[in-house]
Parts: structure tokens; sequence; C-alpha cells
């Protein structure tokens, strides 16, 4: 459901912000661990689950685009096309996680050499990991709520 006003908007963009950095806290300490891949299993595992969450707090999961009203709906996917995003209204799937990650290609293998030199290895691999996830994360709230702000304003000027 979308929310009926932009300070409701706003409260939500501030707690799924607050989700990323949970997530991006959890991708630090993956990255930690000394075992080859790990970090990027572990990745892949707070994508495939913070992207949908986002999704759904504001009200653009695919069940959710599809019940609209089909004028909001129309609204809400024009918004969609034209920020440009392939996560909104999508169902997340790891081919789509690995083509994220794969744009942060030089991060993660950065991250990834980083983890081989002790100790500072692991903070940096911890700092890279930490600021990828939070880039991810914090580019599709800002995108969602773009999409719900403008379907938010356009059903008040309707409404009006």
């Amino acid at each position: 459901m979308f929310p009926h006003s932009l300070a409701e908007l706003d409260a939500l963009k501030n707690d799924c912000k607050a989700m990323v950095n949970k997530r991006a806290g959890l991708s630090a300490v993956a990255a930690v661990i000394p075992i080859p891949g790990a970090d990027i299993g572990a990745d892949m595992t707070l994508l495939l689950e913070m992207l949908p969450a986002i999704n759904q707090k504001f009200g653009l999961s695919p069940a959710q685009i599809a019940s609209l009203d089909p004028q909001l709906k129309k609204i809400v996917l024009i918004g969609i096309t034209s920020i440009g995003s392939q996560l909104i209204g999508q169902v997340i799937t790891k081919p789509i996680i690995l083509q994220i990650l794969s744009r942060l290609g030089a991060r993660v293998a950065s991250k990834s050499v980083a983890k081989f030199i002790p100790i500072l290895g692991q903070a940096l691999a911890a700092g890279i990991s930490f600021g990828a996830m939070k880039l991810v994360g914090n580019a599709h709230v800002d995108d969602c709520y773009k999409v719900a702000k403008q379907a938010l304003l356009a059903t008040q000027k309707i409404s009006k």
C-alpha cells in the first residue's frame, strides 16, 4: 500500500535507510570471514532479502503494483521506466543480483584480494563490502522514494 502523505513517505525512507545500514553491517562482518566466496554468498543473500523488502515497504512489489487502480498503476510504471530501475516492481532473482554485483566488479574483486592481507586487509574488505552494500541499498531506496512520491503527488492531484 502506498503512503498517504509525504511525512509517511519520508518515514518509510528513513526506515529503509536504517535497514540498508544494518544489512551493510552484516555484509562487512561476512567480508571478514577468510573463506573464499563466503562474502559473495552472504551479499547475494542479503540483497535477495533486502531489495524485495524495500519494494514491499514502498508498496512497489510486483503483487502490490498489479493490484493498483489502472490509472495509478500507469503512473507507477511510467515512474519506474523514467528512472530506469530494473529492481522496482520486479521479482528479484539471483541473476539480477549477479548483474548488480558485476557492476560493482572492481569493488568486489578488490575486496576478495584485500581479505588475504593480514589484519589490515580484512578491515579494508569489510569497509569495501559495507560501502558497496550501502551504495546499492540506498540507491534502491532513493529510486523507490522517487516513484512513490510521483504516485502520491499524482494521486493528490487526481483527488482534488
